[in-house]
């Protein structure tokens, strides 16, 4: 079984659990494809092992942790997908609600959903149901991949 086989099945068992992915593969689709299955993160194996341990507690307590230099590869796959995809769904802001926006901005600031709760002052609870919403309506399949193209529309 590969990575990403685990990966999904850890997902469909408890689709909450926190899974970060730690590989030596800094391939765009390998990123891709792990941050598409559900991953929670993405980091390499030659990180110190100071700062993996901060990312994975960083993981532990809700954030999208991903390398550094993979975020730049993750936003380049990202465009191109979008330039190679022109007649794709259309990503538009104005499909969300004014709260859905809000959560994804944080979204996009790296907040957990326990910290995007208190920012807003919703539950957890809706928190989670507007995530999962806005990621139907803009059809992404995980908060990271909403996370990076919100970013970019910024820029």
């Amino acid at each position: 079984e590969s990575g990403l086989d685990i990966l999904a099945a850890i997902k469909a068992d408890d689709p909450s659990r926190r899974v970060v992915m730690l590989t030596v593969s800094d391939a765009a689709e390998d990123l891709m494809g792990a941050i598409r299955a559900g991953a929670d993160g993405y980091l390499l194996k030659d990180m110190e092992p100071e700062q993996l341990l901060d990312r994975v507690r960083a993981s532990l307590a809700g954030e999208t942790v991903i390398g550094e230099a993979l975020a730049a590869r993750l936003a380049g796959a990202l465009r191109q997908e979008a330039q190679d995809s022109a007649a794709g769904l259309r990503r538009d802001l104005s499909l969300l609600t004014e709260r859905e926006q809000q959560v994804l901005r944080c979204l996009a600031d790296g907040q957990s959903n326990k910290r995007i709760a208190r920012t807003l002052s919703i539950t957890e609870g809706t928190v989670k149901v507007h995530v999962k919403n806005l990621l139907k309506k803009l059809g992404f399949r995980s908060r990271v991949e909403a996370a990076v193209w919100m970013a970019q529309q910024a820029h």
